[in-house]
């Protein structure tokens, strides 16, 4: 969902598949969120067997475990990274919580109880975009991914300070195997039950996080190593017991972002290609395997939207050296903004519709359509004028803070 770190690509690009993919992930979330205010029936009939919600996501987190060691070693700084990690995610991320913000002053879209009974924990939960891995309700739904991707990055930034980095394609299959193995033991939300232990746990993660990003960007070796290990540790934890979502699936997102990681090692000549593929392979059959073994009413949409996920990806490789069409490489370069704007504007047409189930199917067809090209719109502006100037600005800092 959220990454574009290498330069919108040109058609013929050699990145032009990853943007082709960011597009294809980015319209079928929006797809799978639109089926509630406006076709309903579609749910009842492929929601038992495909959730084009997780495929899309998934298709999102693949991607960018491809491309965001490689953004951070490209940097060759770990303050270089994180600036142009802010730089990248916050600005377009406050427009669109913000908007979330003013649906709710209107009575549109009305925020969950919790986040308004709340408010210290809800404000820091979001600032630290770890909100769903601290137990606070999302303000916007969407934004719970961006909890995983906050993990993955701190991780990645702690493995690069250990020198360990080019362990990505075991530390996949070691992601997958705790799922299997221990993923239902493991309990969610160990340490935020109750409003006192959800502040007392957004705060120390704020300080052990805090305090291990500033040792990783000290200049004395012994601080970046402690650094890199408070990083490790509370980020491992907070996905071990402290999810939202079960541990399983928790341990198989990073799972899948690793083997991300560990496709482009192998593809780049870093790493053995027949070991990579064989430890990230796993994945797929680990997160395959999580699903039977810790689901009590196993979804056999799980194994489809994993196979769908992976497959789409694989071909996304596969396809690397052909020409992609203009209009992919469009839909992937403004991606990040059609992910989370789509539930500002879907709520709005929820709105609209009291039983979509009731309307005309050329109305709520037409209404779509209308809806999608609003999106589109929308999303070429946010890009335009919040992403592209934001890139500039995070840049030019990064490049002085080298």
């Amino acid at each position: 969902m959220t990454n574009i770190d290498a330069p919108p690509q040109a058609v013929g690009n050699r990145l032009g598949w990853l943007d082709a993919l960011r597009g294809v992930a980015a319209l079928v979330v929006v797809y799978e969120h639109a089926l509630n205010p406006l076709y309903p029936e579609l749910r009842e009939v492929t929601g038992p067997w495909f959730d084009a919600g997780m495929y899309g996501v998934m298709v999102f987190f693949l991607v960018s475990g491809y491309v965001i060691p490689a953004s951070l070693e490209r940097h060759g700084s770990v303050s270089g990274f994180w600036i142009g990690r802010v730089f990248r995610l916050y600005p377009l991320w406050a427009v669109v919580v913000t908007a979330a913000l003013l649906l709710a002053a209107t009575g549109i879209d009305p925020l969950h109880i919790w986040l308004t009974d709340r408010p210290a924990s809800a404000v820091l939960g979001h600032l630290t975009m770890l909100q769903d891995l601290l137990n606070v309700p999302n303000v916007l739904n969407v934004l719970w991914t961006l909890s995983y991707e906050m993990a993955f990055y701190l991780l990645v930034t702690a493995l690069y300070l250990a020198r360990a980095h080019l362990r990505s394609a075991e530390i996949a299959c070691g992601f997958g195997v705790v799922a299997v193995a221990a993923g239902g033991i493991l309990p969610s939300v160990l340490l935020s039950r109750g409003a006192d232990a959800t502040l007392a746990t957004t705060l120390a993660v704020i300080a052990l996080a805090g305090g291990g990003l500033a040792g990783v960007l000290s200049s004395h070796a012994l601080l970046r190593r402690a650094g890199a290990a408070a990083l490790g540790l509370v980020t491992l934890g907070l996905l071990a017991v402290n999810g939202r979502i079960p541990a399983w699936q928790s341990l198989i997102i990073l799972a899948t972002m690793f083997a991300g990681t560990a496709l482009y090692r192998a593809r780049s000549g870093e790493i053995d290609r027949s070991r990579a593929l064989a430890l990230a392979g796993s994945v797929p059959v680990a997160a395959v395997a999580a699903g039977i073994w810790h689901s009590p009413d196993f979804p056999w949409a799980w194994v489809i939207t994993v196979v769908a996920a992976w497959t789409t990806f694989a071909a996304g490789m596969l396809l690397a050296g052909r020409r992609v069409p203009a209009v992919w490489a469009w839909l992937g370069m403004v991606s990040y903004s059609v992910y989370l704007l789509h539930p500002i504007l879907l709520e709005i047409v929820d709105g609209l519709l009291a039983d979509p189930a009731a309307v005309a199917w050329p109305y709520r067809v037409g209404l779509g359509v209308v809806t999608l090209a609003v999106l589109l719109g929308c999303a070429a502006g946010t890009y335009r004028l919040v992403e592209v100037p934001a890139r500039r600005a995070g840049r030019r800092l990064a490049a002085r803070a080298r």
